[in-house]
């Protein structure tokens, strides 16, 4: 049975993009965990930040990646914030292989400028919320990951790819 591969990193790192690759790739299901949320109440993650507030969307997000961790052999893409909850590092650590897509903050805001859908950069100055975000959370990406992979100015098709070669280097080995 193939382990579930979940992938992490912050936003503008190409979890979804990616993670559809690599699920073609390996003949497993894709899941995101914030499409799932936003699938299963019918707003977008925007709009459950401003009525809930970034801790009533975690709650959502907590749950969501507790059930899509429990499925055998998929690709999950998660939240870039889905790592600040010790339970759901834990989840993603304990019931997968954990990918963390890093990314430059350059290449994040090059990737995100356009979006509208990414409450956390409503800000007068998104290079400073992502470098913000990052110096909180690329200690815990790199806590709980068996593979890091670079995806500044890479094809997707490349990264899938190394991703591919390194979880079959890593099941070799266990």
């Amino acid at each position: 049975m193939v382990r579930s591969v979940f992938l992490v990193g912050p936003m503008g790192s190409g979890k979804t993009a990616v993670g559809r690759q690599l699920a073609e790739r390996l003949g497993l299901p894709f899941a995101d965990s914030d499409a799932e949320i936003e699938a299963r109440t019918g707003v977008d993650v925007a709009y459950i930040f401003e009525r809930e507030g970034e801790a009533g969307f975690r709650v959502r997000e907590r749950d969501m990646i507790d059930e899509l961790t429990r499925r055998e052999g998929i690709v999950l893409a998660t939240g870039g914030g889905a790592i600040l909850l010790p339970e759901n590092r834990e989840r993603l650590s304990a019931r997968g292989t954990v990918v963390f897509l890093d990314a430059t903050i350059e290449q994040q805001l090059q990737r995100t400028r356009r979006g509208r859908h990414r409450p956390l950069l409503a800000t007068t100055d998104p290079r400073a919320r992502l470098e913000e975000l990052m110096s909180v959370r690329e200690p815990l990406y790199r806590s709980i990951a068996a593979i890091t992979i670079r995806t500044d100015g890479r094809r997707l098709n490349s990264v899938a790819d190394e991703i591919a070669t390194a979880l079959s280097t890593c099941s070799a080995s266990t």
